[in-house]
């Protein structure tokens, strides 16, 4: 949990696209604090009250919140909260509705919130508060108590603990009212149950609770610069920035946007320029009519505000004089902007589409974001957008979907059939290769990207790139660094036993576990220098969920019975001269003697020389022999430890 002040600092910096304009320094924070696990919150009293309902037993499991009330009208101020901070109300299945059917009286609401009736006793919520949170459609209950002439609110206080300590669901209480309501307050005190005496303060630390388990499960994601799709021509869209940047210029048109796009498989219109009405004619006939023609300038951002729009022209002659008409106004209203012709493209015909928008931004500090929402010409407007770091993979494209409103636009809505919502998320994922691959791509805009029930295609873009200087690093300028595929290797064993040498993922934690637990006492003893039965849930997240620019983990691991199986683990660690790094290295005992050791600290040792290290040095106990062994064999210097004549100090330049 954390709090951050100056939510409404305006920007600073000039853009040219809409996704610039859209997308601010904090949000960007927010998108950064996402992906590292962590809940924003907006003020002290929210820090306090959620880091008290985290401290406890609960463990947070979704969004869908379960309501019981003995009152009505503190009910739909809960549920009026949860709608303002797109808190689900969990819909309730037959078995739950039989269950409280046969539990309450028939008066009772027969829904979420669930109104037990003003006068319900112990036994009554202790139906309702079980049955809710036995439904597999329900994260979390909130339980609320407005004291009324027949409540005995200590009593219903006693069964609420009692049926929430029998579930691992989140339980908040809401006991309104003063003195007659304190014991029972004491009661989920007592029991680690969050209380409040007010709804909608309930209803906010439920929707941070919630947030959390959502954003560990962002923090779990480390997905590969390239999707698993088609390969895209990373090199000719190389040479298109550099052909341009060459050229001096820093504004992509939108033919070459449009090409750019195509090289990493994001559909298009299909788009040609012309530079003369004869031409823009001539190219017309053709595409093919009804076409729709654009003024072609890198000095206009928004074509249609200074009249460099043109649509549905269905003949050459309407095309020949759009053109000049065209471009006598927008000389008119913007006499300053270099014109270069004209692009024209087919009109595209589809009825069911919604606009929305997919782009990039590049913040000073966290370099490139990704932008998804609401397009058109009025994008600024309706501020629909949501951000998100990249890399993506697809979990994480579809939750940039899910936290933008026109995310609904794209359901079943009136007579138009639901999107694709895959399209929209592999162009998601190609925008994200784009970023992970491209470091000159300093802004984009994809708008309007159409998107109906047969897919998705750009039908306009705007690219802006902007020069970098050569860095070892090639993922430098991201701030999340994508799990580094290219260092995927394949090796065999001396027995013909096949093994992949790979870098560590967030999802190896159980198998690293197990790793630790197989190995035997002295080996565990020299890895870690301590009694270590198994690792500790802290230092196992510490050890699986690595930022692959300040250290690395590379495991060497084989397939049995159709599961990988870990045989050793390398990893480095780089100090803050940011020149030297610490290594540590561990083989399992059943796997020793064929090389795996060797193995894994030369790749460990080419990665650490990739990233610019230039010493590698670490620290090994005296009775490690085989340890100091490999290292003089890997050409390691050792050398007795100034501090602690039990170990050795061991380095070389790499």
């Amino acid at each position: 949990m954390l709090v951050k002040v100056g939510r409404h600092a305006a920007g600073s910096k000039a853009v040219q696209s809409h996704t610039g304009a859209l997308v601010g320094s904090d949000a960007v924070f927010d998108a950064l604090v996402r992906r590292a696990g962590v809940v924003r919150v907006n003020t002290i009293l929210q820090l306090f009250a959620s880091a008290r309902a985290l401290s406890s037993h609960i463990r947070p499991r979704g969004n869908r919140l379960a309501i019981v009330t003995n009152g009505g009208g503190p009910g739909v101020m809960a549920t009026d909260r949860a709608e303002d901070l797109c808190v689900k109300l969990a819909g309730l299945t037959p078995q739950t509705l039989e269950k409280l059917n046969a539990a309450l009286p028939a008066n009772w609401s027969r829904g979420n919130p669930v109104d037990i009736i003003g006068d319900a006793g112990a036994e009554r919520y202790r139906a309702a508060v079980q049955a809710c949170l036995a439904d597999p459609g329900v994260d979390g209950v909130l339980v609320m108590l407005t004291p009324q002439a027949m409540t005995k609110p200590t009593e219903a206080a006693q069964a609420v603990v009692e049926v929430a300590g029998a579930s691992d669901k989140p339980v908040l209480a809401c006991w309104m009212g003063e003195s007659q309501v304190a014991e029972g307050r004491r009661l989920f005190k007592e029991a680690g149950i969050p209380y409040f005496v007010t709804p909608e303060p309930a209803v906010e630390v439920f929707s941070y609770i919630s947030a959390f388990y959502e954003n560990q499960r962002l923090l779990m994601q480390t997905p590969d610069p390239l999707s698993h799709q088609a390969t895209p021509d990373v090199e000719g869209a190389r040479l298109i920035i550099e052909s341009a940047l060459a050229q001096g210029r820093h504004t992509l048109n939108e033919v070459e946007s449009k090409a750019l796009l195509s090289a990493f498989h994001i559909p298009v219109a299909q788009t040609v320029m012309a530079r003369s009405p004869t031409e823009a004619m001539l190219m017309a006939q053709q595409l093919g009519f009804p076409v729709a023609m654009k003024v072609n300038s890198p000095d206009i951002t928004h074509k249609s505000d200074v009249g460099g729009v043109r649509l549905g022209l269905s003949s050459g002659q309407a095309v020949r004089s759009a053109y000049s008409e065209m471009m006598a106004k927008v000389r008119q209203r913007q006499p300053q902007a270099a014109l270069d012709g004209v692009v024209i493209e087919p009109m595209i015909s589809r009825p069911n589409a919604r606009e929305v928008l997919v782009g990039v931004a590049t913040d000073p500090v966290l370099g490139p974001v990704i932008a998804f929402g609401a397009g058109g010409v009025d994008v600024e407007a309706f501020q629909d957008r949501s951000v998100a770091l990249p890399p993506l993979n697809r979990y994480l494209a579809q939750a940039l979907i899910r936290r933008t409103k026109v995310a609904t636009l794209l359901g079943e809505f009136r007579n138009r059939p639901t999107a694709d919502m895959s399209a929209v998320e592999k162009i998601l994922l190609r925008v994200s290769e784009m970023v992970c691959e491209l470091p000159w791509l300093a802004e984009l805009d994809i708008n309007p990207l159409l998107v109906d029930e047969r897919g998705a295609i750009a039908a306009d873009a705007r690219i802006i790139i902007a020069p970098r200087p050569p860095a070892a690093d090639r993922y430098g300028h991201m701030a999340i660094h994508p799990y580094p595929a290219h260092l995927v290797t394949q090796w065999q064993l001396p027995s013909g036993e096949n093994v992949t040498i790979r870098p560590i993922r967030p999802e190896d934690a159980e198998m690293t576990q197990g790793f630790v637990r197989g190995l035997s006492a002295e080996t565990k003893y020299f890895r870690y220098m301590e009694a270590v039965q198994e690792l500790s849930h802290a230092m196992l997240v510490r050890l699986t969920q690595i930022d692959y620019d300040r250290e690395m983990a590379l495991l060497a691991v084989t397939e049995q019975d159709g599961k990988e199986v870990e045989l050793g683990v390398a990893r480095y660690a780089a100090n803050p001269d940011g020149e030297s790094c610490e290594f540590a290295l561990v083989v399992d005992d059943r796997w020793q003697h064929q090389g795996i050791g060797h193995k894994l600290m030369d790749v460990l040792m080419d990665v650490a020389r990739e990233k610019g290290l230039r010493t590698m040095e670490g620290e090994v106990l005296k009775s490690n022999t085989k340890m100091l062994k490999l290292a003089v064999s890997l050409g390691f210097r050792v050398e007795a430890h100034p501090e602690d004549d039990a170990i050795k100090y061991v380095s070389r330049a790499l």
